[in-house]
């Protein structure tokens, strides 16, 4: 796809993502890799106003791909810049990254807690549990750092007292990636209002990790 494709694609993924209900006001943020960097949503600009022209282009260690137009200064990129920029540079399978405030993940994020497999379909993350990073300010380095280490081996991770992160090989698989934590989030909190639900083994997790290979489940 052209940038320009991806441009508008970026904006119609980020507009989804908010009708969708896992993300709130201007919080979250999406990027997609591009020749030499990514694009990400700009800084403070709601997703309904967003247009493809806003969003913002810049290499992998922040600084912009493109000059400023005349009369038009480039916006802000998004203060998680750092956090894509470096999933990106350690993922170079990935394509697109999303970062949502979504209610369920976060109230689990908030104690800390990942999502442990009290469900076959934690599966779809890409392992046998979706980890949570520890807490940082956002925007640093350390919180990018914890990031990306929980996501090694994964598709998805929370963060501490902020939110969830999902990875995919193109934004429409990244966007339903994060619909699906959400709900195993929202199960998983459910479930635990009659006590802490049984878990599926190692082995039971990777034999439906095998099942979805064979079955190209999601793809």
């Amino acid at each position: 796809m052209s940038e320009q494709d991806l441009r508008e694609q970026l904006v119609t993924v980020a507009r989804r993502m908010q009708a969708s209900g896992i993300n709130q006001g201007t919080s979250g943020n999406l990027s997609v890799r591009i020749p030499g960097g990514m694009l990400i949503t700009p800084s403070s600009l709601p997703y309904e106003l967003m247009q493809p022209s806003d969003l913002v282009a810049l290499d992998l260690a922040g600084k912009p791909l493109h000059p400023a137009e005349p009369g038009r200064p480039q916006r802000r990129p998004s203060s998680e810049w750092r956090l894509h920029a470096d999933v990106l540079a350690n993922r170079p399978e990935v394509q697109a990254v999303l970062h949502c405030h979504s209610i369920h993940a976060t109230a689990l994020a908030c104690h800390g807690r990942g999502i442990p497999p009290f469900h076959y379909m934690i599966a779809v993350a890409g392992g046998h549990d979706i980890r949570c990073a520890p807490y940082a300010t956002f925007g640093t380095q350390e919180l990018s750092d914890g990031v990306v280490e929980a996501l090694q081996g994964r598709l998805a991770c929370l963060m501490a007292q902020h939110g969830q992160v999902v990875v995919g090989p193109n934004l429409d698989r990244a966007l339903a990636l994060a619909v699906e934590v959400e709900t195993l989030a929202r199960i998983y909190l459910q479930a635990r209002t009659i006590g802490e639900p049984p878990l599926l083994s190692a082995e039971q997790m990777e034999q439906v990790r095998h099942q979805f290979r064979t079955l190209l489940y999601g793809h």
